[in-house]
């Protein structure tokens, strides 16, 4: 059973308006490489030059923040919900 991979609109143009994926990694970082491998430039919009998660985007592993788990290193399981959710700025 693979894990689910919640795409927001802002870069479903990159998997072809999919808004659901599912993959079979194991890591966080596994899934953001796979994304990437499967949805060509969906890698450079996640992370940085090092490899790390971009500032302004948050990952959620069923609900809680990668950031306060272990990071790319957060571990999947089957059945695991991934979304990637850009932060917003900006208003007045």
């Amino acid at each position: 059973m693979a894990i689910k991979v919640l795409i927001p609109s802002t870069l479903r143009k990159l998997t072809g308006d999919q808004s659901l994926v599912s993959l079979e990694s194991t890591t966080v970082g596994g899934c953001l490489a796979d994304l990437d491998a499967q949805y060509p430039g969906i890698g450079e919009r996640l992370r940085d030059e090092e490899g790390e998660i971009r500032r302004f985007v948050n990952i959620y592993v069923n609900g809680d923040d990668v950031r306060f788990l272990e990071g790319p290193a957060t571990p999947l399981k089957a059945g695991d919900e991934v979304s990637i959710v850009p932060a917003m700025a900006g208003g007045s």
